[in-house]
């Protein structure tokens, strides 16, 4: 009994304060999105909102697993969830059920099970257990390919799902590199990389190609012009001009046309407000007609009528725009802000290498989904299909959620006795 105790008394509890406040809030604003006259209970389990209220007390049920498990655990067997989350992953591809284009599910009844949201803790766990080993060096050939294998294989399965939302989320586990020492240029040149892919599809490629060609020969005079200096900028040269070639041909012959639309649409080259730009644009208008204070809780128009699609799930956040305003989307915001930047701060006062390591890819994966899910529903990000963290309806992102974070509670609870 004193042990447990001693457990409970060591953990976080502003991370638990915060990730209450959400999945509260969230489930209040899944009631707001698909409130039904007729089954006004919020634990009418014939609704969404009921529903979600049986997924919120199933996780605080596994939270607490996640609390009474040895810390040691989740180090010593993250190869193993690691691997049976792919096998679920390549289960799904022949077992599961179709679900809005994606083979992302298995059903049993009403009951779904959504393997790529677990993936996502699973690689976490398996990512911090390989960069803390004592086999991993950065420096060797070998360690890289292992790395990359890791972040490509569910990222590549889930593609083959028809998911790209939850495939990109693995790109934030850069994050966590960047703090195990990669190297700053690297980030740089996938910055640089992201802005020229942008040109190419905004301007004509062979135009790109002559300004990159036109900068870089500009870049000469500020150099030493050793041949090995203009070697190095006339590969760099080619280099851009084959990838601007090759996201053009991506773009015409591998995409699918609703992510060409979609993509169009968000760079401005292509209106299509009652296609592929309607959830958003109708999402727009929802935060925007809640002004500063909010239409107030239920009283949303937009809402009431049904204009935004998947309202409840991904553009859940116009909820709390055109109900609770400008505030009350600040409050979420910062509630958010406030979560990553905690688990940030607690990773960094982690004495064991594991640990540390599994809290930025924590904070990595909260933070892409906060930011990309927000910055889908009023048009600064393509609509991907990404889940709000603790907000959006649905089991699969609840649970696994909430795994994610209360394993790392968990290991900061134990930080004097992991090493």
């Amino acid at each position: 009994m004193k042990e447990q105790k001693g457990i409970f008394r060591h953990i976080d509890r502003t991370m638990v304060l915060l990730y209450l406040t959400l999945v509260l809030m969230g489930w209040v604003n899944i009631y707001a999105a698909v409130y039904n006259t007729e089954h006004a209970s919020m634990f009418d389990l014939s609704q969404s909102y009921g529903k979600q209220m049986l997924w919120i007390v199933t996780s605080l049920v596994l939270g607490l697993m996640v609390i009474l498990t040895d810390a040691k655990f989740f180090n010593a067997f993250a190869y193993p969830i690691y691997g049976g989350t792919i096998l679920l992953l390549i289960l799904v591809l022949v077992a599961g059920k179709e679900i809005a284009g994606s083979r992302s599910w298995f059903q049993v009844g009403e009951f779904r099970l959504q393997p790529a949201e677990f993936a996502k803790f699973a690689t976490n766990l398996a990512l911090a257990h390989y960069l803390s080993g004592l086999d991993f060096d950065s420096r060797k050939r070998k360690s890289q390919i292992i790395l990359l294998l890791l972040l490509a294989l569910p990222a590549l399965l889930i593609l083959l799902q028809n998911d790209t939302g939850s495939a990109l989320v693995y790109a934030a586990f850069a994050l966590v590199l960047y703090r195990q020492g990669m190297p700053g240029s690297i980030l740089l040149i996938g910055l640089a990389i992201a802005i020229l892919a942008i040109m190419v599809l905004l301007f004509n490629q062979y135009i790109v190609i002559a300004v990159v060609g036109v900068l870089l020969a500009g870049f000469v005079f500020f150099i030493r012009r050793t041949m090995r200096n203009i070697i190095t900028v006339i590969a760099i040269f080619f280099a851009a001009s084959l990838f601007a070639l090759s996201v053009d041909y991506a773009f015409d012959n591998v995409l699918e046309l609703h992510q060409k639309t979609r993509i169009n649409v968000l760079l401005g080259k292509q209106v299509d407000l009652k296609g592929a730009g309607y959830n958003v644009n109708q999402s727009k208008i929802a935060i925007g007609s809640g002004a500063f204070w909010g239409k107030g809780f239920l009283k949303g128009t937009q809402t009431k009528f049904n204009f935004v699609p998947e309202q409840s799930t991904d553009f859940i956040f116009c909820t709390v725009g055109e109900e609770w305003g400008f505030v009350g989307s600040t409050l979420v915001v910062l509630l958010f802000l406030a979560l990553c930047v905690r688990i940030i701060l607690i990773a960094e006062r982690q004495r064991s290498d594991f640990s540390r390591i599994y809290g930025y890819g924590v904070a990595s994966i909260l933070f892409f989904h906060f930011f990309v899910n927000v910055g889908m529903t009023i048009g600064l990000m393509p609509v991907i299909g990404i889940p709000l963290p603790f907000f959006s309806y649905g089991g699969s992102s609840l649970w696994s959620f909430t795994i994610l974070l209360f394993i790392f509670i968990k290991q900061d609870s134990n930080r004097l006795q992991l090493v």
